[in-house]
């Protein structure tokens, strides 16, 4: 899988100057567009379309500097329809406008091209199962907030602090499927996964039985998932699990993610120091 990523990046560097084509980026990756994106956001720690963005600006300054060309030419070769919206995305990576980059020899800010690798510590084992299921409904209360790739989510933090304990409560005696209990579910997150996109966050329960007033049902198709479970400090435990799944589990299996909610349920010990999750995530055999 990561030699396949690698000719993506490859493909990516000899069409800086052209229009990258996310189908043809994952035709040679031999994999969905879907599962490309979330791949290479998890491996990367940035979504692929920022990744574009980046390396095509850096190359667009070693040009600026190189000063053989017009800024306007230089805008043009690289995607910009002017040479306004050249000086306004040249600005927001390098922190300064391109002609007084090249006027005064600026220090500019260089994404390097990216490559990944495999390493394997072999001093843990991830518990993981494949699960088949049919179709299920999440019920509970339901917030759309920005997608935030480190540290806490404040709108999150917020949302779930507003429910009233005994609501919450009384939601979770619905829980008859699995996963039991209070679950947090992430759903309809724009394909760039890019940093401040929304997605559908729930707090809520797996159930079959009728939604109380109040709330919202997500209904969830039949399909496949894989179900990894962890324990740990808090929240180390969770975090490092959703790393490994997507720079370990991903690569060295024949699964890849399809589109569909991402499901963790979480257990706190008294004191919350200690985790004990269990991460629920749509797959689909890799027809590679």
């Amino acid at each position: 899988m990561l030699d396949r990523l690698n000719k993506a990046l490859d493909h990516i560097e000899h069409r800086l100057d052209q229009q990258v084509d996310v189908t043809e980026l994952a035709r040679i990756a031999a994999t969905s567009e879907y599962h490309l994106r979330r791949m290479f956001s998890a491996l990367a720690g940035m979504p692929l379309s920022e990744y574009v963005r980046r390396r095509r600006l850096t190359v667009a300054g070693a040009a600026v500097l190189a000063g053989r060309e017009s800024l306007l030419d230089i805008a043009t070769r690289y995607g910009y329809g002017s040479g306004e919206a050249f000086a306004r995305a040249f600005r927001a990576l390098h922190g300064t406008g391109p002609g007084d980059a090249r006027r005064t020899g600026a220090a500019l800010v260089s994404q390097p091209r990216l490559s990944f690798r495999l390493t394997v510590e072999g001093n843990s084992s991830m518990r993981y199962r494949i699960v088949d299921r049919p179709g299920f409904g999440v019920v509970g209360l339901k917030a759309r907030v920005p997608l935030v790739h480190s540290g806490p989510n404040q709108a999150i933090i917020d949302f779930v602090r507003g429910i009233d304990r005994p609501w919450l409560e009384q939601l979770e005696k619905l829980s008859d499927q699995e996963p039991r209990g209070i679950v947090a579910v992430c759903d309809d997150l724009d394909p760039s996964r890019a940093e401040g996109t929304e997605l559908d966050y729930y707090q809520g329960v797996v159930t079959s039985q009728a939604a109380p007033e109040g709330t919202t049902v997500l209904s969830v198709p039949a399909g496949t998932w894989a179900v990894f479970s962890t324990s740990g400090p808090a929240p180390e435990a969770i975090q490092e699990l959703w790393r490994d799944v997507f720079t370990q589990w991903f690569p060295s299996t024949p699964y890849r993610g399809r589109p569909g909610p991402e499901i963790l349920r979480t257990r706190l010990s008294p004191d919350g120091a200690e985790a004990e999750a269990e991460l629920w995530l749509p797959v689909e055999p890799d027809p590679s």
